[in-house]
């Protein structure tokens, strides 16, 4: 291809949402990618044609640099790598447009309700839909006595790779679980363990910008390797049917992708309760023929190249009906197989190479 299409991707470092951005876009092989970190220790920046350091999202000049960036290189296509980038880029998205940088984001509103763990229980059961027994714990005082358990405790709001999160089956993990997050000032959702590590899935449903639905991806996540799981213990209740083992889902994603007709339809039907337009993934556990939501992550899922790899290229699609101005074949049609994943290295030398520009203001 002789002229390639130049795409921002932020939050590159490694394992990370940018990341896999960078693997899936590469993989798509039609862009020029330039890549953003705020570390130079991070391992995307060295598998992006460009790479820039910019500011945290947390800082006030965040979103100057990277408009500056657009400017400079003439950046149209702006894809956020990270929740707190999501979260600060939707809410300047009138400002990238003005200048002509789209950002593959979905709604304001989608975003907001996405990014809430409780407003999206809510929602969910609004609609009808299954989810766990879940309350909210603003205080010491509120963590119940009569909660079943084993339970899952995490932040009400942000979060993301499961941090701050924890598997509890006693009384006494519940109260140093909740206690800990609100110390910290968080309030704790606090969610009921269902089913068992082989029940759990992550479902992919891509709307175009304009809300039509392009397709969804279901895999059937493989969570008791070391690689996938952070969290996972001996089952000591005495709910034996939740496996001998009570794992959560927090490591790097792995397992099967087929077709799971049943999971992927009633997640394309939540999807159209959110009004989605644009990237939505939903995590969820199929038990007893019924699917329970758990979290719905509005953006990007962290197995985008691992879907990409079997032929469902989610932000190639968005660019291509969007930007290119490409027809789609629907619905797209992908593979069915198991993706597995490992590690690698990356030597970063005490000279930055030519290419690699560490000022991006």
């Amino acid at each position: 291809m002789s002229e390639r299409i130049s795409v921002l991707v932020t939050g590159v470092g490694g394992g990370g949402n940018g990341h896999e951005m960078v693997k899936t876009l590469r993989l798509a092989d039609r862009y020029k990618l330039v890549g953003v970190d705020m570390t130079s220790n991070s391992l995307g920046l060295y598998d992006v044609d460009e790479s820039y350091l910019v500011p945290p999202a947390t800082s006030p000049e965040y979103v100057d640099v990277l408009l500056n960036l657009c400017a400079k290189k003439d950046l149209k296509i702006l894809i956020p790598g990270s929740e707190p980038e999501l979260n600060i880029l939707s809410k300047n998205r009138d400002v990238f447009l003005q200048v002509g940088v789209t950002l593959l984001i979905n709604t304001d509103e989608v975003i907001e309700r996405g990014l809430d763990k409780w407003k999206t229980i809510s929602h969910l059961k609004e609609n009808g839909f299954h989810v766990p027994v879940t309350i909210l714990v603003h205080a010491v005082e509120d963590i119940p006595l009569d909660f079943p358990l084993p339970a899952v405790v995490k932040p009400a709001i942000g979060g993301g790779g499961s941090n701050n999160t924890f598997l509890v089956q006693d009384r006494a993990e519940l109260n140093f679980a909740c206690s800990s997050l609100v110390i910290q000032g968080k309030v704790v959702l606090l969610q009921e363990y269902i089913g068992t590590p082989d029940d759990e899935y992550t479902v992919g449903v891509l709307h175009s910008m304009q809300g039509d639905l392009l397709g969804s991806i279901a895999m059937r996540r493989y969570i008791l390797s070391g690689l996938s799981n952070r969290i996972k213990m001996r089952n000591r209740t005495d709910k034996m049917d939740l496996s001998p083992i009570l794992a959560i889902s927090s490591g790097i994603s792995q397992g099967e992708i087929n077709d799971f007709p049943d999971i992927r339809s009633i997640c394309e039907a939540i999807a159209a309760t959110f009004n989605s337009m644009g990237p939505l993934n939903i995590q969820g556990r199929f038990v007893n023929d019924q699917w329970y939501t758990f979290e719905i992550n509005p953006r990007f899922s962290g197995t985008s190249y691992m879907r990409a790899l079997m032929g469902f290229n989610e932000p190639d699609m968005l660019i291509r009906l969007h930007i290119l101005n490409d027809s789609l074949s629907l619905p797209v049609k992908y593979k069915f197989g198991t993706v597995v994943r490992g590690l690698r290295e990356q030597v970063i030398l005490n000279e930055f190479p030519e290419w690699f520009v560490t000022d991006a203001g």
